[in-house]
């Protein structure tokens, strides 16, 4: 890894870095995602990094935040998972090869938790559908993601 990247493991008393940095990335296009409620922004965040199962990632250059993974340890019949529910990088350092070596400290490290697997959904209309298949992942064709509101 590059010498001005430093990859750690990080939570909750991380998380206004974290909070800019996802709604720095997930405000603007592709996503244009709408977190203007900040209470209903910080329950969510609490949701992936503040549980006992919680396991999240940051790269930093310098002391700036440039990606983050947030996601869970899960345990499942074929080994022990990270199931990663939000990834992102700075958008002015994306295509610059810093998610997909952010990936590689991730697996790296996953390897050293004796986890086996990671397992993520994201949609085939945006970048990081390439990026994932660029990176080795597997697109599972016989699942399927169901919502409906209430």
């Amino acid at each position: 890894m590059d010498h001005a990247y430093r990859f750690r493991r990080i939570g909750t008393r991380e998380f206004s870095q974290i909070k800019a940095l996802f709604t720095s990335v997930f405000t603007r296009e592709p996503w244009n995602d709408d977190w203007s409620d900040e209470e209903q922004l910080d329950l969510y965040l609490n949701d992936l990094i503040g549980q006992s199962n919680s396991l999240t990632y940051g790269l930093y250059d310098g002391d700036a935040l440039i990606a983050l993974s947030m996601g869970r340890i899960k345990h499942w019949y074929t080994g022990t998972e990270y199931c990663i529910d939000e990834f992102c990088v700075r958008t002015d350092r994306q295509q610059q090869g810093v998610g997909s070596l952010f990936l590689g400290e991730i697996q790296a490290h996953m390897r050293e938790l004796g986890l086996t697997h990671i397992f993520l959904q994201t949609e085939t209309d945006v970048p990081a559908y390439d990026f994932y298949q660029k990176n080795g992942f597997l697109e599972l064709k016989t699942n399927v993601s169901f919502a409906k509101r209430v």
